[in-house]
């Protein structure tokens, strides 16, 4: 699988002034196979650390942190010489030993020269917990799931997902069955690496439902293993309620549809640990749209959505057949899955402010609003193919954005003001706006 990740660590390796890089996701969205996969390809050698329950490692950081006495200790443990241009330096699971990541703080200022990259299933609660580190003295780079155009390449092959890539829409829609078939297997399967593979190998799907259901497992396992005591049970149903918040037309988080009676104060903390875990996305509601989006978002009203659109659907226990041929038993969460998808390719692009927007009515409700950084765009998401565009309208007529996006299962095109985005090219909405504001 080829993952566009790796282009971002070819980009940090050459860089002046690079630090040591630490990589947010959540577990099994493939850190450690990237880190792996890049010290391979860019690297003369690449001396592996995993820090879970290793003792030596832990005794080895447990005293000072002076870098020669760590890189003597780690070439010990090794078994060879590091040499500081042609190795690269991989600590997993970095975050069971604090200090580890303290020590990087002393990489960077005194020994520049090495090149460290780490990562960790729970990375980013040890983080958020205060662990000591310098913020400055590191870089960061987030792993999700799959997107959609990765699977693409992966199972369709690189010339479909270059097309879209070029924004040729006339040949994209020549052979738009493929992209179509494609995105089904992609609702159902998701991102998550060993599903992927598992899809691409053997064509599967029982297989890839009994991959996912392992790693929801895994997820639950980790609540009661790493979260605090107290608040484990409200872990366990924030999240087994997203399928449920997500059904409604309105899919705005409702503490009531968690426990009845249930109240902001009593599930925020579970909100942030899942988050800090990068197990969801969490939008927030803006009432305005004024650049930048952040500065109007109502930290108050928020929708959730799960790291990836196949454990979304193996949550609800969705069927191959009700996916894949159409079925009226799946028409009610149709809208459910594609605007979870939608969000997922969006979270996907570097830099880009992702929130939603509702009149104080609630009588208008725009599905995504997204800040390039030059503009703000409204995203209408269709599960099928609706060409009515009544809230984009009414946000138009407020708000006067120079694009609206309506994505869906139609063809690609430009009506004015509106251009139509089909679903499987929702990941190119930055290139496409950019591209027409470059010619009004």
């Amino acid at each position: 699988m080829y993952r566009t990740a790796i282009e971002k660590l070819y980009r940090w390796k050459a860089g002046k002034h690079r630090k040591p890089l630490i990589i947010e996701g959540a577990r099994q969205v493939g850190k450690t196979w990237l880190m792996k996969e890049f010290g391979r390809k860019a690297y003369v050698d690449a001396v592996y650390i995993n820090f879970d329950s290793n003792s030596r490692m832990a005794d080895l950081f447990a005293a000072d942190l002076d870098t020669d006495r760590l890189i003597m200790g780690i070439e010990l443990y090794a078994g060879r010489k590091i040499d500081p241009n042609n190795t690269l330096l991989i600590f997993d699971e970095v975050q069971e030993v604090p200090r580890a990541l303290s020590s990087l703080k002393y990489f960077y200022e005194n020994v520049p020269e090495y090149h460290i990259i780490c990562a960790g299933s729970l990375l980013g609660i040890a983080l958020h917990e205060g662990t000591s580190f310098p913020v400055g003295k590191v870089d960061f780079l987030t792993l999700s799931p799959l997107s959609f155009r990765e699977f693409l390449m992966a199972s369709a092959g690189e010339r479909f997902a270059g097309l879209l890539d070029r924004q040729d829409y006339q040949m994209v829609a020549a052979f738009k069955q493929t992209y179509i078939d494609a995105l089904k297997q992609y609702y159902f399967v998701g991102g998550m690496p060993e599903a992927v593979q598992s899809f691409i190998e053997e064509k599967d799907f029982t297989e890839v439902r009994a991959i996912q259901k392992r790693i929801l497992a895994a997820y639950e396992q980790d609540f009661s293993k790493h979260a605090p005591i107290e608040i484990v049970p409200k872990i366990r149903m924030v999240w087994n309620s997203i399928p449920a918040q997500l059904a409604k037309e309105n899919k705005k988080f409702i503490y009531g549809l968690v426990r009845e009676g249930g109240r902001a104060k009593e599930y925020e903390a579970a909100i942030m640990w899942l988050c800090d875990c990068g197990l969801i996305h969490k939008v927030s509601r803006i009432n305005t749209a004024g650049i930048p989006l952040k500065a109007y978002e109502d930290l108050k009203a928020f929708k959730l959505f799960i790291v990836d659109v196949g454990l979304l659907g193996c949550m609800t226990g969705l069927r191959q057949g009700t996916l894949l041929d159409g079925n009226d038993l799946f028409t009610e969460f149709k809208g459910a899955l594609t605007e979870q998808y939608v969000c997922q390719q969006l979270k996907t692009i570097d830099n880009l402010g992702v929130y939603y927007y509702t009149n104080d009515r609630g009588s208008c409700e725009v599905d995504f609003v997204i800040d390039t950084g030059t503009q703000i765009v409204p995203v209408e998401v269709k599960a099928e193919i609706n060409l009515k565009a009544k809230s984009l309208k009414t946000y138009r007529e407020k708000f006067h954005p120079q694009i609206s996006v309506r994505t869906s299962m139609t063809d690609y095109k430009k009506e004015g003001w509106l251009v139509n985005l089909p679903l499987y090219a929702v990941e190119e909405i930055c290139k496409c706006t950019d591209s027409i504001s470059d010619q009004t």
